[in-house]
């Protein structure tokens, strides 16, 4: 398991909103040693996806980041895409949920979790962007 030192590089960050939702979850599920993993597949109007689980199955090749208090285990294909991404919380009239601003994103749907970062053409057409309830920008 690779732990990042955050005063070189700027991986992954949770605001206080966030790590406070994520603290929440854990307490009321009573999930001791637990971290947030989070990821990216494919897929999404935009050609790649966000991921997010409560899990305690770490691999020897994730990245684990302490963000105000929060473990936060991110894969080794994921952090490519993930660098310098700032995770908040958002809790509104429209809903509430995690909210991912990823500097890695040309693009992303309106919903918000579907992305395409730079060198990815292919992928939003491939997938279907505009074709869903949600609109790409």
């Amino acid at each position: 398991m690779v732990f990042a030192d955050t005063t070189k590089i700027d991986v992954i960050s949770l605001t206080p909103s966030a790590a406070d939702a994520v603290r929440g979850l854990l307490a009321k599920r009573e999930l001791e040693g637990y971290a947030l993993r989070v990821f990216v597949q494919g897929g999404g109007c935009s050609g790649f996806q966000y991921g997010m689980a409560l899990e305690n199955n770490f691999r020897e090749q994730d990245t684990v980041i302490e963000s105000n208090g929060v473990s936060v285990v991110v894969d080794e294909v994921s952090i490519q895409y993930l660098q310098g991404a700032n995770i908040d919380y958002v809790d509104d009239v429209m809903g509430s949920g995690f909210k991912v601003e990823n500097p890695n994103a040309v693009s992303s749907c309106g919903c918000g979790s579907s992305f395409r970062t730079e060198g990815d053409e292919a992928a939003s057409s491939e997938s279907g962007c505009g074709g869903g309830s949600c609109g790409c920008s």
